[in-house]
């Protein structure tokens, strides 16, 4: 018997790679700057989180299968660590459950992308942080970018200094 939260086959991971790709495209010519696979300080992990020129976070949880987009119970759990949310599909995924108040259509925005481009199909409402809040997880960001950055350049460094 399948466990109920099996990883993703590769084609999927693949489509998300592809997703989040044409997304922070999107992203990079509207000056949001994203980082893949975050964590939150509620154990979760968000697929793209990013800050705009305002100081804003974005966060977008991917989905490029059906059956993920619908069992997804965890998703409300990212709102409070942004000031707008966006579901990232792939275009094959049909998008007419995303009209459902269970998606919460008047806050969470939507997102078509392949591995080129995407679209904002329906813009996210801004929902303010408070600010002590925005704080807390831009510098948290903002540290797990340049912990990365210089991953690149010096691989043993990586685990040195939390």
């Amino acid at each position: 018997m399948p466990e109920p939260h099996s990883p993703p086959d590769s084609d999927d991971l693949k489509a998300a790679q592809a997703v989040a790709r044409g997304i922070c495209r999107l992203f990079a010519r509207n000056d949001i700057w994203c980082l893949a696979e975050m964590p939150l300080r509620n154990g979760r992990r968000a697929d793209l989180m990013g800050i705009d020129a305002k100081g804003q976070l974005v966060i977008v949880e991917i989905k490029v299968a059906r059956a993920d987009l619908l069992g997804d119970a965890k998703w409300p759990d990212y709102l409070d660590y942004c000031d707008r949310f966006y579901w990232g599909l792939a275009p094959h995924l049909d998008r007419a459950c995303m009209a459902d108040p269970a998606f919460r259509p008047e806050r969470c925005g939507l997102i078509v992308a392949d591995g080129y481009d995407a679209e904002i199909l329906r813009p996210a409402a801004t929902v303010p942080l408070a600010a002590a809040r925005r704080k807390v997880e831009t510098e948290r960001l903002a540290r797990a970018a340049l912990r990365r950055q210089l991953g690149l350049i010096d691989p043993r460094i990586d685990g040195w200094g939390g």
